[in-house]
């Protein structure tokens, strides 16, 4: 099935989530959330985001990972006031990077706070992003929006849908090695009681 989405241009949307970044950055804890997130990286695990960057640290990756997750929540969200659409606001976002959203979402009470003080909805839905369909892609809708709100993006981390799949099937590769199959999703490893 093709959904066909109605979207603002990127200009207005990079313009409505300049806005809204710096309402949630003025608010003290945010900065609480995003310095929580970036030390306690220990409960950061995941198999197929973070690992397709080269040479990944979730230690030196967390800072510039977790801001450009406010830049896409901050878009998701613009989009979303401006359509009240669900999935429309659903942006196809690069691997590394959703998979930090997933991690900033986690921390749910205080982000609500967030969003009750500044008017702004942290918009996020894994199961539109599987309803969209669209992964993200080098010069697409996201990738105009962003590069208007905020400048250009950081390659180490915006990796593009193709080069993405080629670094995942990698990745099977040596996961199946061990026992990991199915992207993660599968194990055959059977532990010995101690």
């Amino acid at each position: 099935m093709s959904v066909t989405l109605v979207r603002p241009t990127p200009e207005e949307v990079a313009e409505r989530a300049r806005v809204i970044r710096a309402a949630w950055l003025a608010d003290e804890e945010m900065t609480t959330v995003l310095k929580g997130c970036e030390k306690y990286t220990s409960d950061w695990d995941d198999f197929y985001g973070g690992p397709l960057v080269s040479r990944y640290s979730v230690e030196r990756d967390a800072a510039p990972l977790l801001q450009d997750a406010v830049k896409v929540m901050a878009l998701k969200a613009a989009v979303y006031e401006m359509t009240g659409d669900e999935l429309a606001a659903e942006l196809p976002v690069p691997v590394p990077v959703d998979v930090t959203c997933h991690a900033l979402c986690a921390q749910i009470t205080v982000l609500s706070r967030v969003q009750a003080r500044t008017g702004h909805l942290f918009v996020h839905s894994t199961v539109n992003e599987h309803a969209n369909g669209t992964p993200w892609r080098l010069g697409d809708y996201t990738h105009q929006a962003y590069r208007l709100a905020y400048g250009p993006v950081d390659e180490r981390y915006w990796i593009d849908a193709d080069e993405a799949e080629r670094r995942r099937e990698i990745l099977d590769a040596r996961y199946a090695s061990i026992g990991i199959t199915d992207r993660g999703m599968t194990s055959s490893i059977a532990y010995a009681s101690a």
